[in-house]
């Protein structure tokens, strides 16, 4: 790999790492896609313009499709990360055509789960002379599954983002743009006990070392957190809880476009990926709903019923 382009492929990874808790095998095939791609592109991966990419995009009609998927999602992926740390103003890799195999679904934790999260840092937090380490993990966690904030957004919140007594925050997401997010009851309890501990001088809400706390130790944070619970703590990350906060949401009736607004999704297609997990309750909800589940049309069975005999 170019010099030049290692230092940005290993931010890229650790965000890979600290935000979505992606396997191994996934960090370890993308760092190879994006090694090959800076060695093969005439300028390096940084500073690559779209033709370049198409021309190193014929290189691979002998790969399978699931292979040319992954490496245009590796250069898009990458590329969305620059634009968003500042280091290039446009992503050339989205304009790229490439096969598409069927999203996978997100990984989610199901309500036993996060509850296990909750009663394990409760009994820390919530303690006579609790640590102010513990202060600040509960409002992390209540903000990541509680508002489904991404973890390079809730890292990076200045301290003036919070104050006591507010019942919403102001974020700033991908590509610069602000968003209103509400605070729970329990998270603006969170926050005034951190807020108590927080030294006056810093501009970060989550101060480490001379700036703020880092994805890569958010993720360490959460997953010991996890160990703790009794939970598998490959299972969960921050964007694991991000991915429960929204499918919750959801299964308590929530609007999706209400989600997409939420979530700081620019396009409802991506918050609809969230829709697979309440099929049962949409399901349910016909079966209450529906004019002829109530009798005011002719009698049918429920729609997950089998039928009567003819």
């Amino acid at each position: 790999m170019r010099a030049d382009d290692a230092g940005a492929v290993a931010r890229f990874l650790e965000m890979l790492t600290a935000e979505r808790g992606a396997a191994a095998n996934t960090l370890a095939a993308y760092s190879r896609d994006l090694a090959q791609a800076s060695r093969a592109l005439p300028t390096g991966l940084v500073a690559a313009d779209l033709a370049q990419l198409r021309a190193m995009l014929t290189g691979w009609s002998d790969l399978s499709a699931s292979s040319v998927a992954r490496k245009i999602s590796a250069l898009r992926q990458f590329y969305a990360f620059l634009v968003d740390d500042g280091w290039r103003s446009d992503n050339p890799a989205v304009a790229l055509a490439r096969p598409t195999p069927r999203r996978p679904l997100p990984r989610i934790l199901d309500h036993a789960a996060v509850a296990a999260l909750f009663a394990r840092l409760a009994a820390r937090a919530e303690a006579p002379g609790a640590a102010p380490a513990d202060l600040r993990l509960a409002l992390l966690l209540e903000l990541l599954y509680g508002s489904g904030l991404r973890a390079s957004e809730l890292v990076s919140l200045p301290r003036r983002a919070l104050a006591a007594g507010r019942d919403h925050l102001i974020v700033r997401g991908k590509g610069g743009k602000e968003r209103l997010v509400p605070l729970s009851h329990r998270a603006q309890q969170a926050a005034a006990r951190w807020l108590a501990q927080l030294p006056a001088t810093t501009p970060w809400l989550f101060p480490s070392g001379k700036s703020h706390l880092s994805r890569v130790r958010l993720f360490q944070l959460i997953r010991a957190l996890a160990a703790e619970a009794g939970l598998d703590p490959r299972a969960v990350s921050p964007h694991v809880l991000r991915h429960a906060f929204a499918t919750h949401l959801l299964e308590g009736g929530a609007d999706l476009r209400a989600l997409q607004l939420l979530l700081g999704h620019s396009d409802i297609a991506t918050t609809e990926i969230y829709t697979h997990v309440d099929s049962a309750r949409l399901v349910e909800l016909v079966n209450r709903r529906h004019p002829l589940a109530q009798g005011k049309g002719a009698s049918r069975p429920p729609i997950d019923a089998a039928p009567g005999p003819a």
